[in-house]
């Protein structure tokens, strides 16, 4: 399935996330929420994006942007990785893959020649109606955050 574009609805959903209870995208609307998708908790380069994006936190916060991580592994993965790299960011987990195939994230990789199914790492900014605003594929994760960020406050003054 192709990753949704800009001007597309953002499909809802409900997952459990690290520390206990659950995250909604619905229950985020009225303010435009940062969606980063990443194929595994406590990799290199996953945990050097989500380092980055707890980092800037509380620059989203201010500005009134959600943040959610969202990736295949369990709850009990996400509050490890949480709890060894001292996350600030919400996790969200799709063990059943239902987000990141409804979001079209969910792709055949290469990795020294063997082919396999995993997340594309892609970012999504969805505007406070639940409409895409802009899509970041094969996310490169130096100044990705904060680029992120840029694009979030000024869909916020925009």
């Amino acid at each position: 399935m192709a990753p949704l574009r800009p001007g597309d609805p953002a499909p809802d959903f409900e997952l459990a996330r690290d520390g206990g209870g659950s995250i909604s995208l619905s229950a985020l609307r009225g303010k435009p929420v940062v969606l980063f998708f990443y194929p595994k908790d406590d990799t290199k380069t996953c945990t050097v994006e989500a380092i980055s994006f707890s980092g800037l936190s509380e620059d989203f916060a201010s500005a009134s942007v959600a943040l959610i991580g969202i990736s295949p592994d369990s709850v009990k993965s996400h509050d490890r990785f949480t709890k060894k790299h001292d996350l600030a960011v919400a996790l969200a987990a799709d063990e059943d893959k239902t987000v990141v195939n409804a979001y079209g994230v969910w792709a055949e990789k290469s990795m020294y020649g063997r082919k396999y199914m995993g997340v594309e790492r892609t970012s999504f900014l969805i505007d406070p109606a639940g409409i895409i605003n802009r899509v970041w594929e094969k996310v490169r994760v130096a100044g990705h955050a904060e680029e992120v960020l840029a694009a979030a406050k000024a869909l916020r003054t925009g």
